[in-house]
């Protein structure tokens, strides 16, 4: 079995899936908190989907893609998780 049969059968399926299950928790999620952890995991998932890509065709410009929305997701955490904490200072 090779890398690029392992990519196509197993791991983009099982991403598929994952985006899906994430999808429903960031629409049925009762609080904002979950819909934000939903939100930035589906990026997560994104970026794996993105690495497989890159993987797969052999273009590693879309690399820089994957590290650009791993930054912004990381920034998007930290900024929410302050307003979270000036929320119950208050």
């Amino acid at each position: 079995m090779s890398l690029a049969t392992y990519f196509d059968y197993f791991i983009l399926p099982i991403l598929a899936v994952s985006v899906i299950l994430v999808f429903i928790r960031l629409i049925k999620g009762p609080r904002v908190v979950d819909r934000v952890i939903a939100l930035d995991l589906i990026i997560t998932i994104g970026i794996g989907i993105i690495t497989v890509f890159t993987i797969r065709s052999d273009q590693k410009v879309l690399l820089d893609v994957a590290i650009i929305l791993a930054l912004i997701a990381f920034l998007g955490t930290v900024a929410f998780s302050a307003y979270i904490e000036k929320q119950e200072n208050d």
